[in-house]
């Protein structure tokens, strides 16, 4: 267990950096921020020479590969750090400093076990990209197949169980104070962080999900994910196909290259929602680092570290949500805000359903460049706040991944409606699970189960209650007289006490 005061210094020092960039200033200048918190901050940045627009994606690559991972979570939460911070934020990618490729070297080898000689023909010393846990070099197999080779950083498992444990210490004391940091719930931030962190670092686990993501997207076309080689993949390395395309974020070569930023976009929306909506298993990290334009017009995604889960139920209510907003009717989505206990019960559906539309009814049918991104989610968060709505945890990645993905959609095509795109697939979908058909084959699913187990019911209760005549009938017992010994010395004391009484009264009759 690392000392308190362990904690406190890395938070100093972690502070002081944050105060250099004014990546503190808005905490201070919160109103909500609780007066403790507030005298932290003036406290860290004293003598600190404060730039008038903070840089807090640049403070984050001054504190390490954990603050960058932790700036990644926090990007996605715009409630809590602010809409400005976050877009700041979202910058954090691959573009950092490389580790020596003599270390990449011995973790690869001892990795995969064999000398890198038996595994490459050649492999580029310079990386292809480098993020804060693991960087990639382009390399040749011995088979002469061109692939990407995935190695995690050395020393990175040790550097975030340290910071990480002091996320959790501080995310702990923050909660305590209550009020708006207990309606945030950072511990729950932090937690969420712990388990992207603990799959990012078994290579394997993103292997596997990349094999998973790419059987579900088989019927999609235009979307692929790159083949996994998994002779030449394991905890710390991981080795698959190369994609040989151009980055979704350089826009002057994909216009060069003549693909139609509209199709992309649209295609990109769709691969979304099916993953999603119909899956219910997304990439949750399709930034534009993480995406390139293949020549035949397809999207590759790559990096498939950071996956989310929604299960069937969850799914359909977020359906019902969207094509609610896209077609108004604000009272549905209310509704099932409630029933999905995301609203607390003892507000009033009336007020929290002319809440959505003040927020709904501006942005319909604008294009994404008309509408002003930061007044809309000042009033979604305000709607969180005024009705007490909690971080719900199982969405927290699918809300960062719809923003991701209509950023990077709409810089392909400025005139992008995500409603509009979306509203199709989202109607057929809801059609598909919620239509009579759908009903039907459920219920005759259900009752052929429970007529398929009444065979095994009807054992279980003979088992339990056998026929009479099963057994002979038992033999007639003899009444005998039991001394309870078991509540104590009481009981026997007055059996022995009885039975003396007995004899005396025997022997005085005779």
């Amino acid at each position: 267990m690392t000392a308190t005061i362990v904690h406190l210094s890395r938070l100093l020092r972690w502070g002081r950096t944050l105060a250099r960039h004014g990546a503190l200033r808005g905490i201070e200048r919160d109103p909500l921020t609780p007066p403790p918190i507030r005298r932290l901050v003036r406290i860290a940045r004293f003598g600190a020479r404060v730039p008038e627009r903070p840089a807090y994606a640049d403070a984050f690559e001054t504190l390490g590969p954990a603050a960058i991972k932790l700036g990644q979570a926090l990007a996605t939460r715009p409630d809590l750090v602010g809409e400005e911070a976050a877009a700041d934020l979202s910058r954090l990618q691959d573009a950092l400093p490389p580790a020596p490729f003599p270390l990449i070297r011995a973790a690869i080898e001892q990795g995969l076990g064999k000398p890198i000689e038996s595994l490459f023909q050649s492999i580029e010393e310079v990386p292809v990209g480098a993020a804060s846990i693991a960087q990639v070099h382009r390399a040749v197999t011995t088979d002469g197949r061109t692939v990407a080779v995935k190695v995690l950083r050395p020393g990175i498992e040790e550097d975030l169980a340290r910071a990480i444990e002091t996320y959790e210490w501080a995310a702990a004391h923050a909660e305590t104070i209550g009020g708006e940091f207990a309606r945030l719930r950072p511990r729950l931030v932090i937690a969420t962080f712990r388990q992207w962190t603990a799959r990012e670092l078994d290579l394997r686990r993103e292997a596997a999900s990349s094999s998973e993501l790419a059987e579900n997207m088989l019927a999609v076309p235009g979307f692929v994910v790159p083949a996994i080689d998994w002779s030449r993949t394991s905890r710390r390395v991981l080795t698959m196909e190369w994609v040989d395309g151009i980055k979704m974020a350089d826009r002057a070569a994909l216009a060069q290259a003549g693909h139609d930023g509209k199709a992309l976009a649209a295609r990109l929306v769709q691969a979304f929602l099916q993953q999603a909506i119909a899956d219910g298993f997304f990439h949750a990290d399709l930034h534009q680092g993480n995406l390139f334009a293949l020549s035949d017009g397809r999207i590759a995604a790559i990096d498939c570290g950071i996956m989310g889960r929604i299960d069937r139920r969850a799914r359909i209510w977020l359906a019902e949500i969207l094509h609610g907003l896209i077609t108004g009717n604000y009272r549905r989505v209310a509704e099932i805000h409630f029933e999905a206990g995301y609203v607390p019960p003892h507000h009033n559906i009336g007020e929290f359903t002319t809440a959505l539309r003040a927020v709904g009814e501006p942005i319909r049918g604008l294009p994404a460049k008309d509408i002003s991104i930061g007044q809309m989610l000042d009033g979604l968060f305000g709607i969180t706040r005024d009705f007490d709505m909690p971080v719900q945890p199982h969405l927290l990645l699918l809300q960062k991944t719809m923003v991701m993905v209509e950023g990077v959609a709409t810089t392909l095509d400025p005139d992008l409606n995500m409603w509009d795109t979306a509203e199709p697939f989202v109607r057929e979908w809801l059609r598909s699970e919620l239509g009579p058909e759908v009903w039907l084959a459920d219920r005759l699913v259900d009752d052929l189960r429970t007529f398929a187990a009444l065979p095994d019911l009807v054992r279980r209760i003979e088992a339990r209650f056998p026929a009479p005549g099963g057994a002979p009938p038992p033999p007639p017992l003899r009444e005998v007289q039991v001394i309870r010994i078991g509540a104590g010395w009481r009981y026997a004391l007055t059996a022995l006490l009885a039975g003396a009484a007995g004899a005396a009264a025997m022997l005085l009759l005779s």
